[in-house]
């Protein structure tokens, strides 16, 4: 049999795999893939269910600043000012104190980068005066661009009955993103953060790894699962593929993976085997309620809530030397606490700051005196007050590492900096 036949029907065997981890799964996954100049539909499974969106969510939010940017009702530069609202967020959350002044540039970057809920309502406060304005916005935006099953309460994705879209929908908003905002890119994806001593890596981890990934967004509610929704470019060609409802951090991300391998290879001589799909604005929207997978995610039977950092073992439908199994590699390579970034292959953080200017060379290191440290250290108890519920994976969005024990410290002014960790609420003390 000729070699061509030979990888014809390998490719065949893998299409009719390689976009389910168990057969029990996919009734509880909702996939798509297309591509982003032409809204071309590549595959789809369960792309037109409604689906608790979570942070992904986030991605309307960027949408809906940018388009007040780009109509000149804001501007980049422009400080917002966090108030107690946004203080009163579920984390994951910055943590900046009521009155901290950030501007639109950085609130974005902490927006896509740490998916940071009480930025999401600066923001939507910022542009349009309430988060029920913000929220008309969204929804308003929605209808225009056909995301016929989307509604929006909320700029966060925090847990909300009425917060829904599907992959259809959060597929035509990625696309409008892209189309729309160009200058803007960058955005959907940042390696990661640095603020201080704070260092965020971007949750999206095909970042860095699965080649030509170039965006965009993560969610995580025990209700939805594990979301993302991922862009790569090769060759000038760039796909999108939405995962909603994965089991884990890593098996959404390998999931994401393999639909874009296999957009990637659906020009290649397999077009014939594939079935005809039209573009995305015609897949057919499902009337039905939303899953809820609260008890796959976060049930009794785990024995860990839920995390962003979760491994799961996926099959490698593709070879060793192919973009996905280098991809399933580098997701098993060694990783030290201080070199993330780089062992991703990612790239320097970007720098963030509070108020309009970036702190001088040298400041960052400085940032953190023992004398505002003691300001600090009066805040936890409260802070510790309002987390207790929302800490839970079933309040929190994109739930974050557990924070070290604090270290016993001599006398009450000298606080270790380890005492706050990293990934930690962090103070407007931080410039």
């Amino acid at each position: 049999m000729p070699s061509s036949a030979l990888r014809l029907l390998m490719w065949a065997g893998i299409l009719c795999t390689a976009t389910a981890f168990t057969a029990e799964r996919a009734a509880a996954e909702a996939l798509l893939v297309i591509e982003a100049e032409s809204g071309k539909v590549l595959y789809s499974q369960n792309a037109g269910y409604p689906w608790y969106p979570a942070s992904v969510t986030k991605l309307m939010t960027a949408y809906v600043t940018l388009r007040a940017v780009k109509e000149g009702r804001i501007t980049l530069d422009q400080p917002l000012t966090v108030s107690a609202n946004a203080v009163a967020q579920a984390p994951v959350k910055m943590g900046f104190g009521a009155g901290t002044q950030v501007t639109v540039d950085n609130a974005l970057k902490m927006l896509m980068v740490k998916s940071a809920n009480d930025i999401a309502v600066v923001l939507a406060e910022g542009v349009g005066g309430s988060i029920e304005n913000f929220a008309d916005q969204m929804n308003a935006n929605a209808r225009r661009l056909g995301m016929v099953q989307s509604s929006f309460v909320n700029p966060n994705g925090l847990p909300a009955d009425d917060q829904i879209s599907s992959a259809r929908d959060l597929a035509i908003l990625a696309r409008a993103l892209i189309r729309e905002f160009p200058e803007y890119d960058y955005y959907w994806h940042l390696p990661g953060i640095r603020m201080g001593k704070m260092v965020q890596r971007n949750y999206n981890s095909l970042l860095g790894r699965y080649p030509g990934a170039d965006g965009m967004k993560t969610g995580f509610i025990c209700a939805s699962g594990f979301n993302l929704v991922a862009s790569a470019t090769r060759d000038g060609r760039r796909l999108i593929a939405v995962v909603l409802g994965a089991p884990s951090s890593a098996g959404r991300a390998l999931k994401a993976a393999q639909l874009l391998e296999r957009g990637f290879n659906s020009s290649t001589g397999l077009n014939w085997l594939m079935p005809a799909l039209a573009t995305v604005e015609t897949v057919e929207p499902v009337s039905a309620a939303p899953p809820n997978l609260r008890d796959d995610m976060c049930g009794s039977h785990r024995k860990r809530a839920a995390t962003e950092d979760e491994e799961e073992i996926a099959p490698t439908n593709f070879g060793p030397d192919s973009p996905y199994g280098v991809f399933v590699s580098s997701l098993h390579a060694p990783k030290t606490k201080g070199n993330l970034l780089q062992d991703a292959n990612m790239g320097e953080p970007v720098l963030v700051y509070t108020g309009t200017k970036p702190p001088a060379p040298g400041a960052a290191a400085e940032s953190k005196k023992p004398a505002k440290k003691k300001a600090a250290a009066a805040k936890p108890a409260a802070a510790g007050k309002e987390g207790a519920t929302s800490d839970a994976p079933a309040a929190g969005d994109e739930p974050a590492p557990k924070p070290k024990p604090k270290k016993p410290a001599a006398k009450p002014t000298l606080l270790t900096p380890t005492s706050v960790p990293a990934t930690s609420q962090q103070t407007s003390q931080m410039r």
